[in-house]
């Protein structure tokens, strides 16, 4: 089906217009080149140092785990604190674990485990740094430009992917593992440089920050109340668990598949690459003429034409060009899945959102590169990739019923139509629980309407913080009808509010319309209080005496 899914196109390479994201794309160039020359340093040592293909799938395994376990919290960190000091941070500590990996290398003390050990708090480093860096990609480039963005990331990781892991497979044939992980130390400093150096533009805080496991619980009550967020999700981890065979079982096809060394290791994820650049580059045309349901079919039967040739074939040559197919799909689905995601989240929860896209697909990932590394075990990397092809079809097909969300940007800008009432009572931020109830007089005949309308409401409502939400019908005046919510706190109510979107609008105006009185729908605020029974009073009174 052809659709417009972005109505004006512009070039794929405009967000290189703001020097910002222009420098901080350059000096992530570098980091990812020494990253991926340190990710084939690590693949090809296990599989020299470990007989069992199962090990060598969880190199790959122990980087996406940590992304799975800490996204979230990283996600709810990333919302409520300085995200460039959170990247500082975390640069900082894969710079440590890298250069704790190159010492323990060269002094010829590293062993399966420690190795997996070290890859595991790499991935610890990343899955801190991600929803910080792709959150801060929103705040760098104007909004219609975020797609644009989005692909000029990945595109920028698998430039390096094309030329990096050829350029590691040859200082591993040359010079060792303990070389390619020193030189994955030297590419962390442009990255560091030029953060230190950039100064982001911070909105000022009108409210306290959301105390940590508030902001996480917020982060899932979102993701949770919108269904087409709910849907990539799925898609991403149906994606990354098919497709993580080809990448964790790839040191095997160059060695056993094609009877290759570590060189060839490197030019076969060098071709993965160079497809993925070609995705990058063809997303911008595809999203104007495809459906985004009709692109992640493309890419997940792209992958399985690709594992099921790279399973047959026994040549370098021919597994290098299916290669690229399955690049390129790479690119086109996880690009697709980040993209809606952002273009659906408003930019309180936005790293909240991309750190739970990030927690399903590398969590598919990971678990896929255990069940592939197990199926090769046993019978063999050719079986492996077969099967994981047949899986990928499957993903397809769950579109039947799971289709993606078009790419649309939506307005999630903060509406700010709230301002915070005078009140008699000397209300504390912490003062609470806040009931809320708004009466609308509804005629007879704009009932099912307005029912329609409430459910979309009560979505809102539950999805923005709000608990114990009702609607209730006045049985001695049925045509008054009053909505109910709690908030914990009063700093929670006026947070909630502050929440709603221009796209929330729509459903507001919708209820201003159907409502029949003469003024707006009357709202009634107030703080839950407790009574205390006389006599269980002076027993109260009694043992604080005690006490």
């Amino acid at each position: 089906m052809r659709v417009p899914a972005v109505p004006d196109r512009k070039s794929p390479l405009a967000p290189f217009r703001n020097e910002t994201f222009r420098v901080i794309w350059a000096a992530s160039l570098v980091s990812n080149f020494g990253g991926l020359i340190q990710a084939v340093g690590a693949a090809w040592m296990m599989a020299s140092i470990s007989p069992s293909a199962n090990m060598v799938a969880l190199v790959q395994a122990s980087i996406s785990l940590p992304i799975m376990l800490f996204s979230v919290a990283a996600g709810a960190l990333a919302d409520n604190f300085d995200r460039r000091k959170l990247m500082l941070t975390a640069q900082c500590f894969m710079l440590t674990v890298a250069i704790a990996l190159t010492l323990c290398t060269w002094y010829g003390v590293i062993t399966p485990w420690l190795l997996l050990t070290f890859t595991f708090l790499l991935g610890c480093g990343t899955a801190l740094n991600n929803p910080a860096w792709q959150a801060s990609v929103g705040d760098m480039v104007p909004r219609e430009d975020l797609p644009a963005a989005v692909s000029l990331n990945s595109m920028g990781f698998n430039l390096t992917r094309s030329v990096g892991p050829a350029i590691g497979g040859a200082i591993v044939a040359a010079a060792g593992a303990a070389a390619a992980f020193a030189t994955n130390v030297l590419s962390y400093f442009a990255l560091l440089f030029v953060l230190f150096r950039w100064k982001p533009t911070v909105s000022p805080r009108t409210l306290p920050r959301e105390d940590f496991g508030r902001a996480v619980s917020a982060g899932l009550r979102y993701v949770s109340m919108s269904p087409n967020i709910g849907k990539v999700l799925l898609r991403g981890f149906a994606f990354g668990l098919a497709t993580s065979s080809t990448l964790a079982l790839l040191p095997l096809i160059a060695r056993d598949l094609v009877a290759g060394g570590p060189l060839t290791y490197g030019i076969l994820l060098g071709c993965f690459g160079l497809g993925a650049i070609g995705g990058a580059l063809m997303n911008a045309w595809l999203r104007e003429r495809f459906t985004s349901e009709t692109i992640a079919r493309l890419a997940f039967a792209g992958f399985a034409i690709s594992a099921t040739v790279s399973a047959l074939s026994t040549t370098a040559l021919l597994t290098g060009a299916v290669l690229s197919i399955a690049g390129a799909s790479w690119v086109m689905a996880l690009s697709l899945f980040n993209t809606t995601v952002q273009l659906s989240t408003p930019r309180w929860v936005v790293a909240r959102a991309l750190s739970l896209y990030q927690t399903t697909t590398f969590g598919g990932i990971a678990a896929g590169s255990w069940i592939w590394g197990t199926t090769a075990d046993t019978h063999g990397a050719q079986t492996a990739l077969l099967a994981s092809a047949v899986v990928m079809i499957a993903g397809a097909a769950l579109g039947l019923r799971f289709g993606l969300p078009e790419l649309q940007s939506l307005n999630v800008d903060p509406l700010n139509r709230f301002s915070e009432p005078d009140l008699p009572l000397d209300l504390k931020p912490r003062s609470g629980p806040i009931v809320v109830l708004i009466d609308y007089e509804i005629a007879e005949g704009d009932i099912p309407e307005f029912l329609e309308a409430m459910t979309e409401r009560r979505r809102i409502r539950i999805r923005d913080g709000a608990g114990q939400w009702a609607l209730m019908r006045d049985l001695e005046n049925p045509t008054v009808w009053t909505e109910t919510y709690h908030v914990p706190t009063w700093v929670e109510y006026v947070r909630h509010n502050q929440r709603r979107t221009h796209a929330d609008a729509a459903n507001g105006e919708k209820l201003r319309q159907l409502h029949s009185g003469a003024e707006d729908p009357r709202v009634h605020r107030m703080i839950e209080r407790q009574t205390i029974i006389p006599h269980e009073y002076e027993r109260f009174k009694q043992q604080v005496e005690i006490h």
